[in-house]
């Protein structure tokens, strides 16, 4: 758990002596806390106050399908703090995480439901969403928690999905808008801006010999998503209150032809002069200007960057920045 993190939520440390009143609670991976997920929360936050309860979000970590899955790893739109901060905001007054193992993985819907949601929790009422599974195999569903619900005792409701330009709003929707650039339209299904955070490290310092110096970004953790390649109006959070104008490049700058592999992501302050090495900025993604290319020049790159820095001011002048 981030020692960094300081909330009004409360981060219940296990779930051997915990006992709330009257919890109402709902079960997910949570990745970007979308606004699917946020018409979960706000019907949680509505029954735990009817019932004079307390409202509960049971999550696990690491996301099931890193732990399980063979091949290409899945990249999160938030990391555990991202998450945890958001769901702070929502007003949840208690957030369990629980550890994903292999042993769990191996638990039945009906021993999880059982042993922690009745016998530790005391869950009084469940809401899940549309298309909710869990337990082994994700062999749990609406219809099974309804014979469960039954059997012991708890009340239980279904959310119906949440829809965006007529598409079915979920997590695996916006990983895939910003794998493709659709930084503007995931804003939208999020009801957020999507955002990264990366250390500044040592570059080359080409940007600064041509007008456009650059903070090179090191993102510490592996499993982050991150946008596709390309120009974007962004806003940076320089330290705690202190956000600046900035356009992003991520790509492979193949004007300069450093191309060895390895992607990198660079952002130009507008208008900030000063020493940002070994800090850790904050990127949150307005839009997406254009796609890389390669120039002919070095001289027809700056003339780009001016027009895609114009673009940018006027992008994020109708931005509450502040």
């Amino acid at each position: 758990m981030p020692a960094v993190y300081i909330f009004k939520l409360n981060i219940l440390p296990d779930i051997s002596n915990h006992r709330l009143q009257k919890p109402v609670a709902t079960i997910g991976i949570f990745d970007g806390v979308h606004i699917a997920h946020k018409a979960i929360i706000n019907r949680l936050l509505e029954v735990s106050k009817l019932i004079n309860g307390e409202s509960l979000i049971v999550t696990l970590w690491p996301h099931p399908r890193i732990l399980l899955q063979g091949g290409e790893p899945l990249k999160l739109i938030t990391t555990l703090g991202e998450k945890i901060e958001l769901l702070n905001s929502t007003g949840v007054e208690n957030l369990l995480v629980l550890d994903f193992n292999k042993e769990m993985s191996e638990t039945g819907f009906e021993d999880f439901v059982k042993n922690i949601l009745v016998e530790k929790l005391s869950v009084q009422h469940l809401v899940v969403g549309f298309n909710h599974h869990f337990g082994r195999n994700r062999e749990g569903n609406f219809e099974k928690l309804q014979t469960l619900s039954a059997r012991y005792g708890f009340g239980l409701e279904q959310m119906g999905p949440v829809y965006f330009d007529n598409e079915k709003i979920s997590s695996s929707l916006i990983r895939k808008l910003i794998s493709n650039g659709e930084v503007k339209k995931a804003h939208n299904c999020m009801g957020h801006l999507f955002s990264i955070e990366g250390q500044v490290v040592d570059g080359d310092k080409i940007g600064r010999k041509i007008g456009f110096p650059t903070a090179n970004l090191h993102i510490n953790d592996n499993n982050k998503l991150f946008p596709g390649n390309g120009v974007y109006a962004v806003i940076v959070e320089i330290e705690k209150d202190i956000k600046r104008m900035g356009m992003m490049n991520i790509g492979y700058r193949p004007t300069l032809n450093k191309h060895n592999g390895d992607k990198t992501l660079e952002v130009h302050i507008l208008n900030f002069e000063g020493n940002l090495y070994n800090k850790t900025l904050k990127i949150s993604f307005i839009d997406k200007l254009r796609e890389e290319k390669k120039f002919n020049s070095i001289d027809d790159l700056k003339i780009q960057l001016e027009k895609d820095r114009n673009i940018c001011i006027q992008i994020l002048s109708e931005v509450k920045i502040n």
